[in-house]
């Protein structure tokens, strides 16, 4: 339903429009249940364009999505929305948001990247010399820089985990944590290997020794299903542009009800719950303490229509139809003779493999196939030999077909 001119300025409203967006329900039309199992390829053109097999980099929005982003436009143009219906909308998010990954509306704050969260929890945990952090070397880069910063700054003890065959397991963290550890920081998927880490196991390991879990987790929200009880995370961040497939600029916050108190915001600014007068106000207590100054309302707007999409199709399904195309690429890749970096087994849409071929030489295969993928130097300790020297990140989302997988089976003929 793309909305016309005539049909918007016809509207009471921009936000009659923008809200009239948000009940379109994905593949209006019958699809093939061979080539488009979810229904849903309509919705994402760039799937008949070219194999689009890179979500983990930058994931295709939705048909309904770039509607909510135009209208949003639109109405910036024609009659700019006021701050109380941008501000509910952003309550809309919130509570879409934290019924995604069985949180309360109250433990979710809007950030504007992944990256910040982490700062967040860092900056108010008030780290003393001596203590320390455990990461592993399957993070995205932030973690490590962001820790590495205080170590010089406060003088704790970053320890790092290394990777064993793309995975890192609970006992490696072990042997790294003691009394001393204040903060176990992981991906909850990697974006290098794509394992999926043992999220309760690492909880409970920082739980018994009074340490707390903080996870990026934007690798992994909107692949399948998450329940953030049920794993035990205190901290989680996740911004919107990849599994999510909304725009930049918006990153969902969760802090665990418990620990709202003691993180406190890094910055302040005119969003407070009330003025008393005088020059004073009163803050707000839940997550929305965290949201100090005006957000990308423009991406809210967007966000909320990629998670109503989401859950119209239903995390559930997306994650049993990628499993399914998952699997029968790594049996493809091991017939082929190909190395693998994604440990098996683990509970992910993205899969890595190593080619012989340079960085540059793959690429020019892939390119002429019409095949997006991400092509991956060493950024870990994993070995780099003569038969490993580029790593190929494949991420298959819902609207990938059995028929995306054998293009790119044969796309590796010439990278043998």
């Amino acid at each position: 339903m793309l909305v016309s001119r005539r049909h918007f300025l016809g509207a009471t409203s921009g936000a009659a429009t923008l809200s009239a967006l948000a009940t379109r329900t994905p593949a209006q039309e019958p699809a093939d249940p061979l080539a488009d199992p979810l229904g849903v390829r309509r919705d994402f053109p760039a799937a008949d364009e070219y194999t689009f097999l890179n979500t983990a980099y930058i994931g295709l929005i939705s048909r309904p999505v770039l509607e909510a982003g135009r209208a949003w436009l639109d109405a910036r143009a024609h009659r700019p929305l006021e701050v109380g219906e941008m501000l509910r909308k952003t309550d809309e998010v919130r509570h879409a948001f934290a019924r995604m990954i069985n949180a309360s509306d109250e433990e979710i704050g809007l950030l504007f990247s992944t990256s910040e969260g982490e700062n967040v929890v860092t900056d108010a945990l008030d780290f003393k010399r001596g203590e320390n952090v455990v990461i592993d070397d399957l993070a995205y880069p932030s973690t490590s820089i962001i820790h590495k910063r205080l170590e010089q700054t406060r003088g704790i003890e970053v320890r790092i985990v290394k990777q064993r065959d793309g995975e890192t397991r609970v006992e490696d963290f072990a042997r790294l944590v003691d009394g001393k550890t204040r903060l176990i920081s992981v991906a909850l998927v990697s974006n290098l290997s794509g394992f999926r880490h043992d999220m309760k196991g690492l909880a409970d390991l920082a739980h018994a020794h009074r340490a707390l879990l903080y996870t990026d987790a934007i690798q992994a929200v909107g692949m399948g299903p998450l329940d953030v009880r049920a794993e035990g995370v205190d901290f989680l961040c996740c911004g919107g542009y990849k599994w999510l497939m909304a725009g930049f600029g918006v990153a969902p916050f969760f802090v665990r009800r418990a620990l709202l108190d003691r993180i406190r915001p890094d910055r302040v600014g005119w969003r407070v719950e009330k003025s008393l007068g005088g020059y004073r106000y009163q803050h707000f207590r839940d997550a929305k303490k965290y949201e100090f100054a005006s957000l990308a309302f423009g991406e809210i707007y967007q966000l909320a229509a990629a998670l109503d999409y989401l859950q119209r199709v239903g995390l559930q399904r997306i994650e049993m139809h990628t499993a399914g195309l998952t699997d029968r690429l790594r049996a493809g890749l091991a017939d082929r003779g190909f190395r693998l970096f994604t440990p098996r087994g683990t509970r992910s849409s993205i899969l890595s493999f190593y080619v012989k071929q340079t960085t540059e030489a793959a690429a020019k295969v892939l390119e002429e196939a019409r095949i997006k993928v991400s092509l991956q130097r060493g950024e870990t300790d994993e070995p780099q030999g003569p038969d490993a020297q580029t790593r190929v990140r494949v991420a298959i989302s819902l609207f990938n077909n059995a028929a995306d997988i054998q293009r790119l089976l044969g796309a590796t003929e010439k990278l043998v």
